[in-house]
């Protein structure tokens, strides 16, 4: 004797949530596997059946991810894997150009599609905020090549050192540059203030504090006091990015990563490197 097939299909699958929409008749007399009016065949949609099914997507799901994940690892620009000392050779490269005048044309529109989904620069710049310093201009680079961080005075702090810290790390950055620049107001504000032991108003004086140490520094040495403070404070805070531990320090020592200075010339752009 048949059993009822089709009206228990109609009942059972609206409670079945799997991702996967199903049309559903009026349970009627007609067996819902052959579509014959007057046979009622059992049902072999059944919970084993059910789980092959659910079963099937997950694996799908599963194997679409991993396609997805594999695709997230290949860089968005391959030409920046390279390493710190072909790092700094292409940024010299680029300086030079750029102070000749015969800078490179970036297709920057082409280059969306790729940074939309990452990004893996060759080097980090720690540069002052002034507007005459343009990071990206100076070294003749596109977009996603340089991971700037930028304050007046150039110096570091922990979010300094957490920013570089996640390019380095995360991103493979292979080279850190400090990049200071002629006739800095941040250090030249530091030096009167530490000569007249005055204090700026606002948040000036946090300034003042982290450019102090390059300026007393800077006092004992012979010749242009700025020039030499300008000098001594990109010295001491490329000491504090290769000190800075846990995650550059280690880096640094695995040869992993590399950190230079640099500063720029204003009037012609050349970056005086200190190596």
């Amino acid at each position: 004797m048949s059993r009822e097939c089709g009206v228990k299909v109609a009942r059972e699958l609206p409670k079945l949530e799997v991702g996967v929409r199903f049309s559903v008749l009026a349970p009627t007399s007609m067996c819902t596997k052959c579509g014959n009016l007057s046979l009622k065949h059992e049902a072999d949609f059944s919970r084993r059946h059910f789980l092959q099914l659910a079963c099937g997507a997950v694996v799908g799901l599963t194997v679409q991810g991993r396609s997805l994940f594999a695709a997230s690892d290949v860089p968005a620009k391959p030409q920046n894997v390279i390493s710190s000392d072909e790092a700094l050779h292409r940024l010299m490269e680029g300086n030079d150009r750029y102070v000749k005048g015969i800078m490179k044309r970036h297709d920057f529109a082409s280059e969306r599609t790729a940074l939309s989904s990452g990004q893996n620069p060759f080097a980090g710049i720690l540069s002052c905020a002034d507007s005459r310093v343009a990071p990206e201009y100076a070294f003749d680079t596109g977009r996603g090549d340089l991971f700037v961080v930028r304050v007046a005075g150039n110096f570091t702090n922990d979010d300094v050192v957490a920013s570089f810290e996640y390019t380095v790390k995360f991103l493979g950055t292979p080279l850190l540059v400090v990049l200071g620049h002629e006739k800095c107001g941040a250090v030249d504000a530091t030096i009167k203030t530490v000569k007249n032991d005055a204090t700026l108003p606002g948040h000036l004086p946090i300034l003042v504090e982290k450019i102090r140490p390059a300026v007393k520094a800077a006092e004992v040495q012979s010749g242009d006091l700025l020039e030499n403070a300008i000098r001594q404070n990109v010295i001491l805070n490329v000491k504090n990015l290769k000190e800075a531990s846990p995650i550059i320090s280690q880096y640094v020592e695995e040869k992993k990563a590399r950190v230079v200075g640099g500063i720029y010339k204003l009037d012609d752009g050349r970056i005086d490197w200190i190596l």
